[in-house]
């Protein structure tokens, strides 16, 4: 399953609407096939795996980070058929898939195939791998991802609005892979009209993965290359847009925050002090200090360079 979970990160933000999933089929131990959800949802990752496996994934168990699909597509046969089809004779499943065209029937097909299902596998890591798919299954919006980076003392820039560079280059390199594993990138107005920020992906062999630019603004409405939204919420309507990821500055990641649209926070900190720069967040709508915990909870933390990275993820009871 860790294999699997790893072949599905490489779909993350380039799938959607499908969700990134990963497959690996075993047979006496060796593994025969490896497949990961392809660019624009297809081939699924099943498909991919099975097609390499051929003859050999008769008999074999297939670990796949969701449960194979139950419903056929113009665009390609259900996923839990075709595993029928090759004689597989277990599958192993981190996840039951919440799209109600499948929601369960693909695992009961599978069991009534003849094929031994286990389920509950490595969940969690499934979850978080595949975070786009379900938070638009569960909430009808796009992951967000708000990244800040800032100096020890919360600026991410001086007082003149200067911040090139807060963070050394490991860390903005990082930063670009990040870019690479979403469908849209998010700033304000002002950062759009003090940077004429590119938004791309500028890692070798990555290039060709920039996201959509969206740019967030009440006043602007045509800006040539790039989708304008008004509010934080009108990214319920962003086409095929599973991840944003959010690099706006103070308003913007206040009014994301403020909404609670924020699902996952990446901070890059670096080992400054600017005293008196820009700041982070403005108010963010609390009017409770009790309020401010129990919402975020760190999933992950390590060294880039000299900089350090940490990640939360809200906590939330949906989906």
């Amino acid at each position: 399953m860790g294999v699997a979970l790893a072949l599905a990160e490489r779909g993350r933000g380039r799938t959607a609407p499908n969700p990134n999933v990963g497959c690996v089929i075993v047979r006496e131990g060796r593994v025969v096939g490896r497949g990961w959800t392809q660019t624009g949802g297809r081939p699924h990752a099943e498909a991919m795996a099975l097609a390499e496996a051929g003859a050999n994934a008769r008999g074999a168990i297939a670990y796949v980070t969701l449960e194979p699909c139950a419903h056929r597509s113009p665009r390609g046969p259900a996923c839990s058929d075709l595993l029928s089809e090759a004689g597989v004779a277990r599958v192993v499943a981190a996840l039951e898939d919440p799209d109600a065209r499948t929601a369960g029937e693909g695992f009961a097909r599978l069991e009534a195939a003849g094929i031994a299902v286990t389920r509950g596998i490595r969940t969690a890591e499934a979850r978080r791998s595949m975070a786009g798919f379900l938070t638009r299954q569960a909430l009808g919006r796009p992951h967000v991802t708000l990244k800040l980076a800032t100096s020890l003392d919360g600026c991410i820039a001086m007082a003149d609005g200067s911040s090139r560079w807060i963070t050394g280059s490991q860390a903005r390199a990082h930063a670009h892979l990040e870019r690479s594993r979403h469908e849209a990138i998010l700033v304000g107005r002002g950062t759009y009209e003090a940077d004429a920020p590119r938004l791309d992906v500028r890692l070798p062999g990555l290039e060709e993965r920039g996201p959509m630019r969206v740019l967030l603004s009440s006043t602007v409405q045509d800006v040539p290359g790039w989708t304008v939204i008004a509010t934080p919420q009108d990214i319920t309507a962003l086409p095929r847009v599973d991840h944003i990821l959010v690099e706006g500055g103070e308003a913007v990641a206040s009014a994301f925050l403020a909404a609670d649209l924020v699902d996952r926070l990446l901070l890059y900190r670096a080992p400054i002090l600017i005293g008196g720069g820009k700041t982070a967040l403005g108010d963010i709508g609390l009017t409770d200090l009790t309020a401010a915990h129990r919402r975020w909870a760190i999933v992950d933390a390590r060294q880039l360079g000299m900089d350090r990275r940490e990640v939360y993820e809200r906590e939330r009871n949906e989906g």
